[in-house]
């Protein structure tokens, strides 16, 4: 999903070819699940005619500055993306639409045309990205409340030590915190705590000094790095995790080192136990998981979490169902809201259940066989 690198290459991206040109045609997708409040008709009369002066960001979050307000304003979500017609702008796998055969694509939730001919078209396939209409982006949430840009506000060293170390939760957690630091997203995370040799699991107020200054030097390094390539992966470092995160448990590796997964921060989360260990008292289960384990849940827009498919343990129990257990209701027991955050996976609730209920059959059963075999012998004897 769109983090702070991509969302930083459309918005140059709009910059070096939209600014200073007037839009003459604005189309707004009939979505009020993506186009927030506004009716389609307000936002297009209120766009057109007007010049583009500024391509604005913090964070996740982009805005168009016009030569007056309101300006367009875009929450990137899980899969948003800028297109701009015969401009090549960085594409990501969940965003990525096919715009050479049907333009703008269907896909496409805000679409203008500017006075030199130039198209641009805010695309969502997800539908879980906003597009507002707004008079100052920055003085209402989502931006009002974000804490400061991980590459135009960092912090200082000092600054940064301290706050960490004000914070009792986990590492990994407080780095998807937007309030805290806004722009990194889980990819990031996984890379700058790789990169410091951080645990993702480690509290944040138990950082050592020089866990500190290792972790802000690689904030600042993987950001910079991100954005001067444009947010194109294929041309970030080959030492970096990023390229072994899609990986399978047991078939990824970084610099000859086994990468494993395990949930931090609410999130499918890559690491190396070799390098990132866990100190202090603290203590974690080293699972590896298989990715996209968690049972299916709602997003939340905050753009920190993700929509994954049901457990493997859940499959397995649904296979188990149809050809070992027939006719068998599903346990009371199991809650609708278990994930893979539990120990024992989606999937084990639901086979340890079914394993207590035939246990249970076998004794009823047995029971049975007993009260009829006394009853005929109770029978014969008179």
């Amino acid at each position: 999903m769109p983090e702070l690198p991509e969302v930083e290459a459309a918005r140059k991206a709009v910059e070096e070819n939209c600014t200073g040109k007037k839009i003459i045609k604005c189309i707004v997708a009939d979505d009020s699940k993506v186009i927030d409040i506004v009716s389609r008709s307000d936002f297009e009369a209120s766009v057109i005619g007007k010049t583009i002066i500024a391509a604005r960001r913090k964070g996740k979050n982009m805005w168009l500055q016009l030569d007056s307000p309101p300006f367009p304003s875009f929450q990137f979500g899980m899969a948003g993306a800028i297109y701009i017609k015969g401009v090549a702008v960085t594409k990501y796998k969940r965003s990525a639409v096919n715009d050479e055969d049907e333009w703008p694509s269907k896909y496409s939730k805000f679409f203008i045309e500017l006075d030199d001919g130039l198209e641009l078209s805010f695309t969502d396939k997800r539908r879980f990205a906003k597009v507002r209409l707004l008079k100052d982006p920055t003085s209402v949430p989502p931006i009002s409340e974000l804490g400061p840009d991980a590459l135009f506000e960092p912090m200082t060293l000092e600054e940064f030590t301290q706050s960490l170390h004000k914070k009792k939760t986990e590492i990994k957690a407080l780095l998807l915190d937007q309030s805290f630091i806004s722009g990194i997203g889980n990819w990031v995370a996984d890379e700058v705590l790789y990169q410091a040799r951080i645990h993702p699991r480690q509290g944040a107020s138990s950082l050592s000094e020089e866990s500190c200054s290792a972790l802000h030097k690689c904030i600042k390094e993987v950001i910079e790095k991100a954005t001067e390539v444009g947010a194109d992966s294929s041309q970030f470092p080959i030492s970096w995790i990023f390229h072994s995160r899609e990986k399978k448990p047991g078939k990824a590796f970084v610099d000859g080192k086994t990468i494993e997964f395990i949930t931090a921060g609410g999130r499918t989360t890559a690491y190396v136990p070799e390098l990132q260990k866990l100190s202090g008292s603290q203590e974690v289960k080293e699972t590896a998981k298989p990715r996209k384990q968690a049972l299916k849940k709602k997003s939340v827009d905050d753009d920190n979490n993700d929509i994954e498919k049901p457990t493997n343990g859940e499959a397995e129990s649904k296979k188990g169902k149809k050809a070992g257990v027939k006719g068998k209701k599903p346990s009371k027991k199991k809650k609708p809201e278990e994930s893979d955050d539990n120990d024992g996976g989606a999937g084990a609730g639901a086979d340890e259940d079914g394993d207590n209920d035939q246990v249970e059959k076998m004794k009823l059963k047995k029971r049975v066989q007993n009260s009829q075999n006394s009853r005929s012998t109770k029978r014969k004897a008179k």
